[in-house]
This record gives C-alpha cells, structure tokens and sequence, in this order.
C-alpha cells in the first residue's frame, strides 16, 4: 500500500480519490467520418456513393449541389433530400430526421454551402454583427459560433456513417504534357470551409481534375498518404475493415432509445447523460417522440428538468394538503 508521502509525489495512484482516472486503452468500433474536398468535375459526388456503397446499404444524400447527386441515381441506390437554404441548425434537424428512419450512411454534398451558401455561417455571421453590434463582425461570430458548434457535434456524433465533400477555390496552372507542350490544368486550392475543420474526420482526401484521391489525413494507417486513381468499391471496403476492427460498442441509436423509454427514471436519465458525456455524443441528433429536432443530450437534460418539475409540484401539492 502507497504511504501518505508517496501518494502526495504521485497523484492519481492507488489512495488518489481524483476524478480522473486513467484506463488501458482499447480500440473500438466507429463509424465513418469522412471528407472529400476538390474542384468541380473532380469526382467528389460519385466518390462518396462509392464509399456509402461499401459502408451500407441504406444511403441518404443530403444534396445542396442543385440536384447533382441525382445523376448517379441510376448507378447507385440512395434517397435524396435536395436543399436550398443552408443555416447549420437545418443541417442538425437532417441529420435527426436521417437518425431516426435508419439510413446507415449520410452524405452531405456538399457540407462548404452551410459555410459559404444562402443562411450559412458567413452569411448567419453578417447578419448577427448588423443586427445587435454596430457591424462588429467579432461579436457577430461569437453569436454564430454556437451554431457551427452544434452542426459539426451533429455530423460527428450521427449514428450512421457520414461523408461530406467540400468545394474548393480553384486555379490554373502550367503543366507540360506527354508532349512536351505546357497545357493549363485545374488544380484544388483552400477547402470553402473554416480552417481546422478536418481535425473533426477520420479520413480526408483531396480529389484532383484527374478523379485521383490523395489521402492528406488518416487515422487509419492502412490508408495514410494513399494516392488512388478513380477509388472503387475496394478503398471503402478499406475504411470499413478498419472501423469495425476493434471492441463493440453499444449503438447511438440504443442511447436515443433509453433517452426516450417512457418508464425512464430521473436516477435512469442521470446514469445515461454520464455515458453519453464519457462518449461525447451530446450533439447527436434525434427526433422527439412528437417529431421535433433536438440533441441526444439536450434531450436528456429537457426530460431531467420536467420530471424535477413535476417532483416538486406533486411536493407542493401535498404541502398543501396537509
């Protein structure tokens, strides 16, 4: 046994009562998070149907590309909701809406118009600096932000396997070709999309004019630095052998289910919000039983109050009486 002395030096040993206790580590199975960014034409659209095509079978398209992913409709099956006005709180309530009919893989194509497109962030961030800070586009942010917040919580945090693809600004450039002559080429430049966003995927690849994928991030090892020309069913299959090598978890979707059991207690409630906080699911998205858009954890917290409420009127109720 750790004397008092040894206990002081090392904080965290055996007699530590500290909340924060380390654990051996264990590799668990996941869903996909993955981002494709390129120039138009590069393949980024028919890329990702390939991949859901190798995750799952039941793929919902969330398309904000004017109807572009229908063109495929007769190569891959999907079903399809077309946008036209991109606040990141409407992405979170297609996400919940995409959680509970049970698609295994959402495709958001593309996420760069819930940054840059009508109602996006830049356009929430102008417009919450005109309306209450003189213009201050500092302060707009810090109102807007919590929005992004929720959206990207809600792409991590879905119980399906998501892809996004991500437009790029775009340039030309001067190659030579097999010819010797220099020939103009298309080439990708800066993601349209908050810097740091690619912190949030598992796997990021950037697709050139050719259809080549480079993979610029992987926490898969298998696929790190990969350089694949027109990816097949065979690179999802990748991704996937490499999500469900590890430890079974329980499913997101069984957590949204305890979280809406009739019979839930205030103790049962409590005991989920610790597992879905130690998994960082707060922000996955759910329908209600009537049919509203919210957060596994806002959810949790929303029922917590109203049974606390309740227990506290029947108290009145009963001070009164007698």
């Amino acid at each position: 046994m750790a004397t008092a002395a040894e206990a002081a030096r090392y904080p965290g040993g055996p007699t530590s009562h500290t909340r924060f206790q380390f654990a051996p580590a264990t590799k668990e199975q996941s869903k996909a998070r993955i981002a494709l960014d390129g120039p138009s034409g590069s393949g980024k659209t028919f890329t990702a149907l390939t991949i859901a095509s190798a995750l799952g079978s039941r793929i919902a398209v969330i398309d904000t590309e004017r109807g572009s992913a229908r063109k495929y409709a007769n190569e891959f099956a999907f079903d399809v909701l077309e946008m036209s006005h991109f606040a990141p709180d409407d992405l979170v309530e297609a996400l919940a809406a995409a959680g509970a009919a049970g698609y295994e893989v959402v495709i958001v194509d593309s996420l760069s118009l819930f940054w840059s497109g009508s109602g996006g962030m830049l356009e929430q961030v102008d417009h919450a600096s005109k309306r209450g800070y003189g213009g201050n586009s500092f302060a707009g942010w810090k109102e807007a932000r919590p929005m992004e917040r929720r959206m990207v919580d809600a792409l991590v945090a879905f119980p399906g396997h998501v892809i996004v693809t991500m437009r790029v600004k775009t340039d030309y450039v001067l190659e030579t070709n097999d010819k010797g002559r220099q020939v103009p080429k298309k080439v990708g430049l800066k993601p349209e999309q908050r810097e740091g966003l690619e912190y949030e995927f598992d796997v990021v690849g950037s697709m050139d004019a050719d259809n080549t994928l480079v993979v610029t991030k992987s926490r898969a090892r298998v696929l790190t630095n990969a350089v694949v020309s027109k990816p097949g069913l065979e690179f999802g299959l990748q991704i996937k052998e490499w999500l469900e090598d590890g430890t079974a978890v329980e499913p997101v979707e069984d957590l949204i289910t305890a979280a809406s059991r009739p019979d839930a207690t205030f103790d049962d409630l409590g005991a989920l919000m610790r597992k879905v906080r130690a998994r960082r699911l707060e922000g996955a998205p759910m329908l209600t039983p009537d049919g509203a858009a919210t957060t596994l954890g806002a959810y949790i917290q929303d029922r917590g109050m109203q049974m606390r409420k309740a227990a506290q009127g029947g108290e009145a109720e009963r001070s009164a009486a007698a």
